[in-house]
């Protein structure tokens, strides 16, 4: 390789959300006050910084005032502040206000951000001190010596659908680096090849995960208050399925939703985009919605497994951060504070390994410690067992949480857990109505209040190289349409928030796949729910995906 494709690091950041920035400005201020001069550089896949980044945010601040001195947090682009919070059972047609907040669900005082906008902020901070932030650059593999991890290699471009080299092909830059710190958000793909290599799950669970799908809209005036919350939860979900929706009233008239449910569900025609539409259809949305317009869509996926699903997070030479770790708070369903935090303790091992000069694993346990001193142990333990129980559905799983209570934490009977795609159940084992028949005649879309996928998109802004290899990797096809095809029906066609999958029927009626990877919105859900994990997600080419603004 060329010399100009080579550059070296003291420590390398791959991601630059909440997580990988905190893990930058921390290191930057600990090291410029010691007047240590070393390089650190945090890349990240997303056209601009803040494109990638999308989440329903409530913020606690304490991590961010940690983080920040007093002029740089007085100058946080905040949206509002949450000035009532309530929490709304639906029923089909009506709806109920809970009298109280339910446990970790008080938001008053919490404040409604843009976690795009928080991240570009944050990115600008660390550029001023010191730090290199680049934005466009996606990673597909390390690079080891002597088994261990060194640097890592973007993407090569300019590579035709089959692997072609083109007139306009670029050999991907390698980035050799002390130590690297992975910060890729949920279900990150460089931390799952390392979880997987170097079997760093072996004393966890399975992690769990649901899907978010949010939307923004300006809304007529009087339609709902700044600083207005409501969390709702029941219709349009059974209680087995784990899941709800949020409403934030914004500024300017402007409202932000957003509709989550736990992918561990059975039902293999299960849409989860699709209950994102239904749940708009009650009367409660409706009032809020009418004679507004949709401005803004996205999906992302969310670790929610909790405590017990938390990886080791340390070998030689790297460590894992925020969402990549799995640092959610349930039920509170809050991720960012941790992820500041996570960053915050990376910064301080990071720190103290440059002053070593030592990145052995041995060194870097020091991370482990600082987790386990710090909020993230202090909320995740005591619910360590919550997303377990709720598996069991609302009124058995509410039962034992509330057992947990008491307990913190403790539950006998606690359901062992299993990968999401273990959940989905074949077509021929699935007892209930399918999706489409629970829901008859309310999976039309007028364009209006509902749409479906590809419009859904158009409102993320995604875009991609279409000439580029498919990024979305299916090893065995044959496999794919004898078994998730034939006897789950294909599941991912449902499942993806995108339309990225299409069933595809000739004429001679036989079933196969066609992928729309261009409309592909990086959730990763395929990656996650697929039966047998039969779909992997790489990376396409940097600046390739969805374009978030405000989000």
């Amino acid at each position: 390789m060329k010399s100009e494709n080579r550059l070296f690091t003291d420590v390398l950041i791959v991601g630059a959300g909440p997580s990988g920035l905190s893990t930058a400005l921390h290191l930057a201020n600990k090291l410029n006050k010691d007047n240590e001069k070393k390089r650190i550089m945090v890349i990240d896949k997303g056209q601009e910084i803040g494109s990638h980044i999308l989440s329903g945010t409530l913020i606690k601040e304490k991590a961010l005032k940690e983080l920040l001195n007093e002029e740089e947090f007085k100058n946080l682009p905040i949206e509002s502040e949450v000035i009532s919070d309530d929490t709304i059972k639906l029923s089909p047609d009506g709806y109920s206000t809970l009298p109280f907040h339910p446990p970790y669900m008080n938001n008053i005082g919490n404040k409604i951000v843009s976690l795009s906008n928080v991240c570009i902020y944050l990115a600008k901070l660390a550029v001023e001190k010191g730090v290199e932030v680049y934005a466009g650059f996606s990673i597909s593999d390390f690079i080891y010596e002597d088994g261990k991890i060194i640097g890592v290699k973007s993407i090569d471009t300019g590579v035709d659908k089959e692997g072609n080299k083109q007139k306009n092909f670029q050999e991907g830059t390698e980035v050799f680096a002390k130590l690297i710190i992975l910060a890729e958000g949920s279900r990150g793909s460089l931390a799952k090849k390392v979880k997987n290599k170097f079997a760093l799950r072996a004393n966890s669970n399975p992690q769990l995960y649901s899907i978010g799908i949010k939307e923004k809209w300006s809304v007529k005036e009087g339609s709902i208050k700044e600083g207005e919350v409501y969390h709702t939860f029941g219709y349009p979900l059974k209680s087995e399925e784990f899941g709800g929706g949020f409403i934030y009233g914004l500024g300017d008239n402007r409202v932000e939703l957003g509709f989550a449910i736990g992918l561990d569900y059975k039902d293999p025609t299960l849409d989860p985009h699709a209950l994102m539409q239904i749940w708009k259809q009650h009367p409660f949305l409706k009032k809020i919605l009418k004679g507004g317009s949709l401005t803004q869509y996205g999906a992302k996926t969310i670790p929610e497994g909790g405590w017990n699903c938390i990886s080791k997070l340390y070998i030689d030479n790297l460590l894992i951060v925020g969402d990549s770790a799995g640092f959610v708070a349930m039920p509170a369903l809050k991720g960012v504070h941790l992820s500041v935090t996570s960053g915050m303790c990376a910064a301080k091992t990071a720190y103290e390994a440059l002053k070593a000069n030592d990145f052995s694993k041995t060194k870097l346990s020091i991370y482990e410690k600082l987790i386990d001193e710090s909020r993230i142990k202090e909320e995740l333990y005591p619910v360590r067992n919550f997303r377990a129980v709720m598996s069991e559905g609302l009124f058995v799983g509410g039962f034992k949480f509330g057992i947990q209570l008491l307990t913190n934490g403790f539950c006998l009977l606690t359901p062992h857990m299993k990968k999401d795609s273990e959940h989905t159940q074949k077509l021929s084992q699935f007892k209930g109505k399918l999706f489409k028949d629970r829901f008859a005649g309310k999976l039309e879309h007028d364009k209006i209040l509902t749409f479906d996928k590809d419009t859904s998109v158009f409102y993320s802004g995604t875009s991609h190289d279409e000439e580029q290899p498919i990024h979305l990797q299916i090893e065995d096809m044959e496999k794919f349409s004898q078994i998730n095809i034939n006897e789950y029906g294909m599941p991912c066609q449902y499942f993806c928030p995108a339309a990225v999958y299409e069933e595809h029927i000739d004429k001679d009626g036989k079933h196969s796949l066609k992928i729309h990877a261009e409309n592909c919105v990086h959730c990763k859900t395929c990656d996650i729910k697929t039966p047998n994990d039969a779909i992997t997600w790489n990376p396409p080419y940097g600046g390739d995906g969805p374009q978030y603004q405000n989000m």
